[in-house]
């Protein structure tokens, strides 16, 4: 049964490749696990789509996580470097298991209304200041995992998002010095109950955005220098193969670096941090008559040069 979904699911992915796999050298780190593995590893994707090359096995003084990965900054990034510019063993996509790219981060910053298009869609002014709220870390999966529809919400919706990891801690950071905190950045989906979201629990968003299984990430980690410009990938998100929200991050209202810089006034940044930068138009809530998300549905979530994340709903 496990290779038979782990099949259908590589043939979805393959599938769902709008921007063709070809190998490369850009920086494209996972976490995974494989069955002669023993716990969590840390690897590198061969491009966007291909198989793994397991780091801990390149240099078994690596961490395996990808926060202590983070933490230790230029040392292991340079090893990774190393490992890319080898000839590795490549173990297939089909023997591995994707995880998040991070795991258990100190803290997911979400953006609200952060797309032009998206504050359009639903007639309301462009944000002056960036609306900030959070999911908690228990809400992360990996990229191919099952998003559960809780029983306590009829109203569940799809979101694609670019997420930026932070690599470096920081406080009151510069929009101008922002960049020199990002590790990379990679897919989410900001899985959403709009009910809990909108009416429910004072109309605060948090609940509604935190259920258990909301935070799927991945596949990789792309790190910013194999990223051409954040602010300027296609996005899109497919439910049941149907194109549901396509747009392109160059509809941010507030960037990458001015989202640091705001969000860093309150709080300390610490490397594996996620921040959740915002949605495009297209979401179900918004449609007429709404429309969400029901048990058997796929959700796919794909941002040009980083990847695709395949969710089944169940």
């Amino acid at each position: 049964m496990l290779v038979s979904g782990r099949r259908r699911l590589l043939t979805a992915l393959l599938q769902a490749q709008k921007w063709p796999f070809q190998p490369s050298r850009d920086m494209r780190l996972v976490q995974f696990q494989a069955p002669h593995l023993v716990g969590p590893h840390l690897g590198l994707e061969t491009g966007n789509g291909g198989g793994v090359i397991n780091l801990n096995a390149f240099d078994p003084t690596l961490p395996k996580t990808m926060t202590q990965f983070l933490e230790q900054g230029e040392a292991t990034l340079s090893v990774a470097r190393r490992a890319l510019a080898a000839q590795l063993p490549v173990l297939p996509r089909s023997e591995v298991t994707f995880l998040a790219p991070v795991t258990r981060p100190d803290k997911v910053v979400c953006v609200g209304m952060n797309y032009v298009d998206h504050c359009k869609e639903q007639n309301v002014p462009v944000p002056k200041e960036p609306i900030i709220f959070s999911k908690f870390a228990s809400s992360i999966v990996g990229p191919y995992d099952e998003v559960v529809l809780p029983p306590e919400s009829q109203e569940v919706d799809w979101e694609v998002e670019l997420a930026v990891v932070i690599g470096k801690k920081g406080k009151h950071i510069k929009a101008t010095d922002a960049m020199a905190h990002v590790a990379g950045f990679t897919v989410a989906h900001d899985v959403s109950a709009r009910d809990w979201q909108m009416r429910r629990n004072g109309k605060q968003w948090l609940l509604g955005k935190t259920f258990d299984t909301f935070c799927p990430l991945g596949p990789a980690l792309v790190t910013k220098d194999s990223v051409a410009d954040p602010h300027n990938l296609k996005i899109c998100c497919r439910v049941n193969g149907e194109v549901v929200q396509s747009s392109n991050t160059n509809q941010m209202v507030f960037k990458t670096e001015d989202l640091i810089a705001w969000v860093s006034q309150f709080v300390t940044f610490y490397p594996g941090d996620v921040i959740l930068t915002g949605t495009p138009p297209g979401v179900g809530v918004f449609r007429k008559p709404p429309v969400f998300l029901k048990k058997g549905d796929e959700v796919q979530c794909e941002i040009e040069e980083l990847g695709v994340i395949i969710n089944k709903v169940v």
